[in-house]
């Protein structure tokens, strides 16, 4: 494709910007064009700053207040340090008796498998009768 001074401009180097219709050489200027007035204006995006009332401003910190308390509030909740650690504990404990149950199963298993490979009357006769049981 090639690309002359007639070409579309969505069709032509650099960073297209499809709300303003303009294409920009580099990222630099890109960003500069976003943050620009006429981008913005075409966004619909007014430029000018609303000025507050003392009322409003009273009220906006009121609610920052509010805001601040309740995650205080929950993170004291979130955070009980004896609840966390006798739950921990108690995982401990469970972690232990499984660990256990799961030696004895593999002791049983492993018993019951060699009684398995050795014949009784061999085994009695040879002396072995009575071991590991």
């Amino acid at each position: 494709m090639v690309v002359t001074k007639d070409s579309p401009s969505a069709m032509q180097g650099g960073y297209y910007c499809k709300v303003c219709d303009c294409v920009v050489k580099d990222s630099i200027n890109y960003l500069d064009h976003i943050n620009g007035k006429k981008h913005q204006r075409n966004l619909g995006m007014s430029m000018k700053v609303e000025r507050s009332t003392l009322d409003q401003v009273r009220a906006r910190f009121e609610k920052n207040k509010r805001k601040r308390e309740e995650e205080e509030k929950n993170k004291a909740e979130d955070y009980d340090l004896e609840a966390r650690a006798q739950e921990r504990q108690e995982e401990e404990e469970r972690q232990r008796v499984l660990k256990r149950q799961r030696k004895k199963d593999k002791k049983r298993a492993a018993n019951e498998a060699q009684d398995d490979d050795v014949d009784p009357e061999l085994a009695a006769v040879m002396g072995f009768g009575g071991f590991g049981k």
